[in-house]
């Protein structure tokens, strides 16, 4: 058979197949040739088009990178894969759904107009200018090209469009946001009387047979949890830090080095601060041309700047190192020379123009006084040189070790005990869920082996190993016995209590009066809004749950709690007054018909998601 192979592969037929072979590969190479047979994977098909696998796996990348990233600690072992797997592909669905909507529709961008959305976007210039460099490594940063980053644009852009169109419609009625501020701004007159705890204490006991019965009744409520002891040795950069030696040599250079800083530099700045809106730009211009014609900024500062109190000074803000200022504005000042004033500068608080007036330097303090600063900080600086050289050399050789003792001697670091380690975790660093989920994984539990070097925090890492098992066990009615008392004794109390109010509110509603039932206890509040500090939120919250009472009457209710009850007497209901006028008024109206737009948005996404034929390989 092989010699069958080997002479038709010299034939005529055999030479054509392979020249046509190698002219595609020149032209489009392997992966046209295998996705002619083939085809590129799909994840789902939405109405007839397809989800790619490659797209499907790039934002899933993408996405995990980013949970990662809100992590306070990232640590890929807590991400559920599962998850965002699924997450990603029903946000693509919905996305090819949505873009689906919009072509037919007739809405698209042109090259152009992707063009010049992209000039806009300040991620991609530098000093206000477009920077095709800029574009290229951020699109790379996300794993993209620049010809599927357009394209994504142009998807996104329209489906906003359409979000945009129907969130801004929405409406929301006067009488609406009316309605809301008079509830809101309503305000009560009320009476209260307050029954202590311990007014009702004779009246609450605990039998030993009532402790039987509950724990009979909740036995799976008093149980101890499958916990571990552990062992674990603790790498961190602080103790790295305090067995680096400095020499005095070391540190007499690292003064010198440091003196600069160390000779605070403060600076003395005037500013004139200006709104940020559509006439800044001609505003400034104004201000800087009577600058020019010789005017001094004081005289403008209180003329112009919207920041009053240092207007008054003429703008004068003080002397101020640096980190005291907005970014963008210390920058701007520390570039200038004394009397010198800045172009405009944009913060959160305006557009400014800014007048350097003064600047001094301290005296840099005698070694003396910043040698302890001053070596732990070189210290830590050595350190950080050799940390991940440790970190990796520990990782090693706990990895192949049959206990912690060994590499623990070999670092110079100490074995350290925790006990009733849960699945649930334990006191630090066992309240690392990843570390727990390391100690309680087969090859640990049941292997004996040591765990992973895990990474618990900024520049601290942990290996451990279990010393000790204990599977989930029933605790006795004698060990738990007081906890029982103490819950209860709160169940009691609190019943005694309601019970209490309940008779007072009786006696009232049969006509005894307020003054004759607990004469010189009750306390009177008037006209109080829901968020009177004078009363405690829990009344409160009773006090404003109650209906209105009738015209001259009076609605009685009650709060318990274990510590108290409140019986409550609300006399009237006051309507809160409503300024249409106000800006309250027009934000509420504003943000109700924001809400009902982003409603309707919703509701037209899913429209078009349960009609959408979805087909899931």
């Amino acid at each position: 058979m092989l010699q069958d192979i080997r002479e038709n592969s010299q034939g005529t037929i055999a030479k054509i197949i392979i020249g046509l072979l190698i002219v595609s590969l020149s032209i489009w190479g392997m992966d046209a040739i295998i996705g002619g047979f083939s085809g590129e994977p799909e994840v789902a098909t939405v109405n007839g088009e397809d989800i790619t696998e490659r797209d499907f796996l790039r934002l899933v990348q993408i996405e995990s990178q980013r949970r990662l990233a809100n992590m306070e600690t990232p640590d890929p072992s807590l991400l559920n894969e599962d998850q965002i797997r699924k997450d990603v592909l029903e946000s693509l669905i919905q996305q090819q759904v949505l873009t689906q909507d919009a072509n037919e529709q007739g809405l698209e961008l042109s090259d152009s107009d992707i063009d010049a959305l992209i000039r806009q976007m300040p991620q991609f210039q530098i000093d206000g200018k477009y920077s095709p460099e800029r574009l290229a490594a951020a699109v790379r940063n996300m794993g993209m090209g620049i010809a599927e980053f357009r394209q994504t644009m142009r998807k996104q852009y329209v489906i906003n469009q359409i979000r945009a169109g129907i969130a801004q419609s929405g409406f929301a009625a006067g009488e609406n946001a009316s309605q809301l501020l008079s509830i809101q701004n309503q305000t009560r007159d009320f009476r209260t009387l307050t029954i202590p705890a311990e007014s009702v204490a004779d009246q609450v006991e605990v039998t030993d047979a009532e402790i039987q019965s509950y724990y009979d009744d909740n036995r799976s409520s008093f149980q101890q949890p499958e916990q571990v002891d552990a062992a674990y040795i603790s790498l961190s950069l602080g103790a790295l830090a305090e067995s680096v030696d400095v020499s005095d040599e070391e540190l007499q250079a690292y003064y010198e080095q440091r003196s600069d800083d160390l000779a605070r530099e403060e600076r003395r700045a005037a500013h004139i601060l200006i709104e940020d809106g559509a006439d800044a730009d001609k505003t400034i211009a104004e201000i800087q041309k009577r600058l020019a014609d010789g005017e001094a900024f004081s005289d403008l500062a209180k003329e112009y700047s919207i920041d009053t109190i240092s207007a008054e000074q003429g703008g004068d803000l003080g002397f101020a190192g640096r980190g005291v200022y907005d970014p963008d504005f210390e920058e701007a000042l520390f570039a200038l020379e004394p009397g010198e004033v800045s172009a405009a500068v944009e913060t959160s608080f305006g557009v400014h123009l800014i007048q350097l007036e003064d600047v001094r330097r301290s005296e840099v303090p005698p070694l003396e006084e910043l040698a302890g600063q001053l070596r732990g900080e070189l210290a830590r600086d050595k350190a950080e040189e050799r940390f991940a050289e440790v970190r990796t050399q520990l990782a090693d050789a706990a990895y192949s070790a049959e206990n912690l003792t060994d590499p623990a001697e070999e670092f110079g670091l100490e074995v350290r005990e925790a006990r009733g380690i849960t699945r649930d975790g334990g006191s630090a660093p066992f309240d690392h869920e990843g570390l727990v989920r390391q100690l309680y994984s087969e090859d640990v539990l049941q292997g004996g082996y040591n765990t992973e070097l895990i990474d618990i925090g900024d520049n601290v890492s942990v290996v451990a190993r279990v010393r000790e098992h204990r599977d989930a066990q029933q605790l006795t009615v004698d060990q738990v016995r007081e906890d029982i008392r103490g819950v209860l004794v709160t169940r009691k109390t609190r019943e005694a209590l309601a019970d209490r109010a309940e008779e007072i509110i009786s006696s009232l509603e049969d006509g005894q009066s307020l003054e004759d039932l607990e004469a010189g206890s009750w306390q009177a509040f008037e006209e109080q809004g829901r968020t009177s500090p004078e009363v405690g939120m829990s009344v409160m919250q009773t006090v404003f749950s109650m209906a209105r009472p009738d015209e001259g009457g009076v609605r009685y209710g009650k709060n318990v709690s274990p510590e108290q009850a409140v019986v409550v007497a609300l006399d009237d209901v006051r309507e809160g007054e409503v300024d249409q006028d106000a800006s309250e008024f027009q934000q509420l109206t504003q943000f109700l018909a924001s809400l009902e737009g982003q409603r309707e948005y919703a509701a037209y996404q899913q429209y078009l998601r349960n009609k959408a034929e979805v087909e899931r390989p």
